[in-house]
């Protein structure tokens, strides 16, 4: 089901203290179709977010009080509800910074809020799979996929399945990779499948990868992400 088929109108939580800027973003986004709530701080941003639900987030980063980043883990330690980081800082440090800690996209200021709706439409068309999708799992050696349930799990010696604690960036790109096992994807070739309106960097990438290989090693999975060097990545279920 896409967001053009929702039921009601998916909610959208603003968390940014410059009240002129969240204002443009909620005309903006309910001009569209979408719910809105705004938070002017981290604390009641987070209040908001555990008792609303909303469908995504999108969050500054220099926020009085709490650090967005902070906000960012707090929501991350709550789930998968996607996050568009929205910031004034263009340093690539805080860019790979917050998309290590699970953002699902970032936009800069000064933005176009008509872009920002096109990247909340996106970002949430990514997490939910179509009803006409032919596979809802795939198993790939010890790895079980459910993409219905945005869940994946991998079978330890025992015959125990574990859920692996993937952010919603680690599981899109495990997912996708899954699909194609043995097969080596570029760097470019993930962005794209998995981040493909953000402005991610090759390094980001890495970030992602070098998270979800520990993920799988602490369940007892060792090797089943290869480096192929100067090409990019692939899964080697033979492990």
């Amino acid at each position: 089901m896409s967001v053009d088929h929702y039921n009601s109108e998916p909610l959208i939580l603003i968390v940014e203290d410059e009240a002129e800027i969240a204002e443009i973003i909620e005309v903006y986004l309910r001009q569209d179709g979408f719910k809105t709530l705004h938070a002017g701080d981290g604390q009641k941003g987070m209040q908001f977010f555990t008792k609303q639900k909303p469908d995504l987030v999108i969050l500054d980063i220099r926020l009085p009080g709490q650090n967005g980043l902070d906000i960012l883990q707090s929501i991350r330690a709550q789930g998968t509800t996607p996050v568009i980081m929205l910031t004034a800082l263009t340093d690539d440090v805080n860019k790979l910074l917050g998309l290590r800690l699970g953002a699902d996209d970032y936009i800069t200021k000064p933005f176009n809020p008509s872009e920002l709706v096109a990247r909340v439409r996106a970002v949430l068309r990514r997490t939910i799979v179509s009803v006409q999708s032919p596979t809802s799992n795939t198993q790939v050696g010890r790895l079980s996929i459910d993409h219905n349930a945005y869940v994946a799990s991998w079978m330890d010696d025992n015959g125990k399945n574990e859920v692996l604690p993937l952010t919603l960036t680690e599981f899109r790109i495990l997912a996708f990779m899954a699909r194609h096992p043995k097969r080596c994807f570029s760097r470019y070739e993930l962005i794209e499948a998995c981040l493909p309106e953000s402005d991610a960097l090759d390094r980001v990438v890495d970030s992602h990868l070098s998270k979800l290989r520990r993920k799988l090693q602490d369940a007892g999975c060792e090797g089943f992400i290869e480096t192929v060097r100067r090409v990019g990545y692939r899964l080697w279920p033979e492990h």
